[in-house]
């Protein structure tokens, strides 16, 4: 699908062109005009049934009947320029949850299916047996055909059937937009970055395939990533009428004018592979899908699901049919994983800008504190010196002498020796013998090691032997002296004296 968003097709009209072109580059030929007054969506099914729209994003139908669509018998009255404002009908036929009726060729589908998985009669001895247990992993798996009669067509085994084992059942989150917003999920085949790239392009696009009425505005409400390369548009239109007023189109009118053939065609061009309208389910469609196990689930599994659902309020349960749909499944929760951890880090980076800001904040505070106690203190002696030279020349008033005789007081409340400023005096010496005490403590706590302080003891010893040494030298070198001297006196004569 060549991903054109110009290219708005008329009728047997094809794009011929394969590049990814600018949106709005073309005109529409043969498009009619936007109007709900004749829908053609006869035959297809609505939010329940199985046609393209998924049921609220569970993904592929599970139903095999049909039913009418949302929306298909709008009438011809025409409000705010186009809009059928007649009350849509809604018919729950066998769809995505429900079972369907049994009929003649279902029952013999069973019985052909038990028939093949038990007894075949294919070959008419002990190699039936051996095809009949090949056919029940056949089952088992839900592909592949299962042979058990020469004169009847082999059962197709799907993964709807009742005995493929690879099933489960999940949990997924009910919409809760109503009607009235008007909200119409559109799945486009492209990037996210192409989308909002070419957004503007994209709503112009929309616009000439409702009819270019301009009483009619196009508004994304939101484009987010889907796996696979996918991306989900969700827009609303709004009328606006002559006198001024405006609402929004309802979404099942919306989608049904989407599900047209030739506007069908028309958003298929632009790269949409399926619409839906996003609204919430009433009180009995819930009652319906949760009464009614889907194909081919076993009902005990069904009610042991709707026991297990941590909110029945929010969530239903959904079956999940095969690896595909495990991995689609997986596929959108790594999706909604690297959104939140996206999200998560966009937050961290508000919360590091904003503490940032605090600290900031926090400083200016200060400063602007300190700056505000030193303007308090200037204009307090301001004040001062301003009402002394008011009251120059007068004598004291009585007042005045009160508060004097207060402020004495005070003052000699705070110089006394067992009040504050004594008290004061003691929690200052304390804090000194404590920061002592902690000094001594901290100078406690250093040790030695066993090994240093061996060598120390080993160097000490070693300086020991050889002061011993050089003290025994001097007192060797005393004697040798005292005995020259005495050997000195010997040999002078008596009486010889030195001038």
């Amino acid at each position: 699908m060549a991903f054109n968003f110009g290219a708005t097709p008329g009728a047997g009209a094809a794009n011929p062109t394969g590049a990814f072109g600018g949106f709005g580059t073309t005109t529409t030929t043969a498009g009619p005009t936007f109007s709900f007054s004749a829908p053609t969506n006869t035959g297809t099914s609505g939010l329940f049934g199985a046609t393209q729209n998924k049921g609220f994003g569970f993904g592929t139908s599970f139903g095999t009947g049909t039913g009418t669509g949302l929306g298909s018998g709008l009438g011809t009255g025409l409000g705010f320029g186009g809009f059928g404002t007649q009350q849509q009908q809604t018919t729950l036929g066998s769809g995505l949850f429900s079972q369907p009726a049994q009929t003649p060729a279902q029952s013999n589908q069973l019985i052909n299916t038990a028939s093949a998985l038990s007894a075949p009669t294919l070959l008419g001895d002990e190699r039936d047996a051996i095809l009949a247990k090949w056919n029940q992993l056949q089952a088992f798996w839900g592909t592949g055909k299962g042979y058990f009669n020469n004169n009847i067509a082999p059962v197709e085994f799907t993964q709807e059937n009742p005995f493929c084992r690879f099933k489960a059942v999940g949990y997924s989150l009910m919409p809760n937009n109503k009607d009235e917003d008007g909200l119409v999920v559109l799945v486009f085949n492209r990037k996210e970055v192409d989308i909002r790239s070419q957004q503007q392009q994209l709503v112009e696009s929309l616009h000439k395939i409702l009819g270019g009425n301009q009483t009619l505005t196009v508004n994304i409400e939101g484009v987010k990533t889907m796996p696979d390369d996918q991306t989900e548009v969700i827009i609303y239109i709004v009328e606006r009428s002559p006198n001024g007023t405006s609402r929004r189109v309802p979404a099942t009118t919306l989608y049904a004018h989407f599900e047209q053939p030739n506007i069908k065609s028309s958003l298929q061009q632009l790269g949409v592979s399926f619409s839906m309208a996003r609204t919430e389910l009433s009180p009995a469609q819930v009652k319906q899908l949760l009464q009614n196990p889907p194909a081919g689930v076993d009902p005990i599994i069904w009610e042991q699901a709707k026991v297990d659902n941590p909110d029945p309020d929010k969530l239903i349960p959904v079956p999940l049919v095969g690896f595909k749909e495990l991995l689609r499944r997986l596929k959108v929760q790594d999706q909604m994983t690297k959104q939140h951890q996206t999200r998560l880090d966009i937050i961290s980076e508000d919360i590091s800008e904003l503490q940032k800001n605090q600290t900031t904040t926090m400083a200016k505070i200060a400063q602007y504190k300190r700056k505000l106690m030193a303007l308090s203190h200037r204009t307090l002696q301001v004040l001062i010196k301003q009402e002394i030279q008011r009251k120059s020349g007068y004598a004291i008033q009585a007042d005045e002498e009160q508060l004097r005789v207060q402020l004495d007081t005070i003052q000699c409340e705070l110089n006394a020796p067992t009040q504050f400023k004594g008290r004061l005096n003691e929690l200052m010496s304390q804090i000194r013998m404590q920061n002592h005490f902690g000094a001594v403590r901290a100078e406690e706590r250093y040790y030695v090691d066993a090994d240093l302080l061996r060598e120390i003891k080993q160097h000490l010893k070693q300086q020991q032997e050889g002061l011993s040494h050089l003290i025994s030298i001097i007192k060797d070198d005393l004697e040798d002296i005292k005995l020259i001297e005495q050997e000195l006196n010997e040999s002078i004569p008596r009486g010889v004296v030195f001038s």
